[in-house]
């Protein structure tokens, strides 16, 4: 069902269910009447519309019904994310602010099964596709490819460089006029990172502490932020989420986080769990979510298939998908982000 038919009264309700583990009809009416006022039999029919749809589910009878999630792993539950923004950040409803320790409960079958077979049908072997190209073809792809993954991810942390003053910085080390110098250190960083990680891609098969932590070193280079794991508290524009401030707890559930990637056995969920996972954590004082991007990258190169540029994606779908996943514990839009730039990636590069 497209979810945009349904009234914003009704992806209230949706969304306060999804984030719930079960609710009475007494229960959602309370919570939500600071912003919708209705009657009772509204709220009957607008939980049969989400129950005709197939949006929600329920148990129990009459006074004691309890309307549930249709997903059973919180991290895929389903979340209108226009109705949930349209609040500001302060006033998001059951906006969670620390780090969820049963989420390493949840860290499997994350792609369904149709989900992981179109992606198999899709995605081509990289060894393959750039063995068939001649060599000067493959250098000029590779650079084309540096070129729009440093442009992306930079923006995505603010950088104001243009796709072709990128192009410029890298092919020519020509810096845009008016732009500060760590502008373009941190897009030459992404270049470095990107070409480590394909020159050494069987390392990432199985992952390690030390390996990140390096990659984390290529990012942040000459750009005065500190290595290794933060032994201070950080905080996030535009959400009330504040990730882990002791160093040992950083520490502990980030090798955890390393051990359940490494024994996932389908290579797109375990970059995707890099990919959410390192952002979550927060481990480093700065630069968390480029290691989490060229992260998912050396994984997905280490099982012979296309790394991601993310050049399609918008900038604001990334970061709330980022921040619904921290509020909300609910990872649905991250993962179609993922799989969008999977697909954009096989349509687009090295062929």
């Amino acid at each position: 069902m497209n979810e945009t038919i349904l009234t914003p009264r009704q992806k209230s309700i949706l969304n306060l269910i999804d984030q719930s583990e079960g609710l009475l009809r007494e229960e959602i009416q309370g919570r939500i009447k600071m912003t919708y006022s209705f009657s009772k039999p509204t709220l009957i029919r607008d939980l049969n519309v989400l129950l005709k749809y197939g949006l929600i589910k329920f148990k129990g009878k009459a006074r004691a019904t309890k309307y549930l999630p249709k997903a059973q792993n919180p991290l895929l539950r389903n979340f209108d994310v226009g109705r949930y923004f349209a609040d500001d950040t302060d006033k998001r409803v059951g906006a969670r602010k620390t780090f969820d320790f049963k989420i390493f409960e949840n860290l499997h079958n994350l792609l369904l099964h149709d989900e992981t077979e179109n992606l198999q049908k899709e995605c081509y072997s990289f060894e393959k596709q750039t063995g068939k190209l001649s060599p000067n073809l493959l250098e000029r792809e590779l650079e084309r490819f540096v070129i729009e993954l440093s442009w992306k991810s930079s923006k995505i942390e603010g950088n104001t460089y243009t796709l072709l003053e990128t192009e410029s910085l890298v092919k020519e080390q020509k810096e845009a006029v008016g732009k500060s110098k760590n502008e373009a250190i941190m897009i030459l960083n992404h270049k470095t990172a990107f070409e480590e990680i394909l020159k050494n891609k069987d390392n990432s098969k199985n992952i390690s502490l030390s390996e990140i932590n390096q990659l984390h070193n290529i990012l942040v280079k000459n750009l005065n932020i500190s290595s290794g794991i933060r032994k201070q508290a950080v905080g996030i524009t535009g959400t009330t989420y504040h990730p882990l401030d002791n160093e040992h707890q950083i520490r502990e559930v980030f090798e955890k986080t390393i051990i359940i990637i490494n024994k996932t056995s389908s290579p797109f969920e375990k970059a995707l769990i890099a990919h959410f996972m390192i952002s979550y954590i927060q481990p480093y004082t700065d630069g968390n979510k480029r290691t989490a991007r060229m992260l998912t990258n050396a994984i997905l190169l280490a099982h012979d298939l296309y790394p991601l540029s993310y050049r399609s994606v918008d900038e604001d779908e990334f970061k709330k998908a980022l921040i619904l996943f921290y509020e909300q514990g609910t990872i649905i839009e991250i993962k179609r982000l993922f799989i969008e730039q999977i697909k954009f990636a096989n349509e687009t590069y090295f062929r």
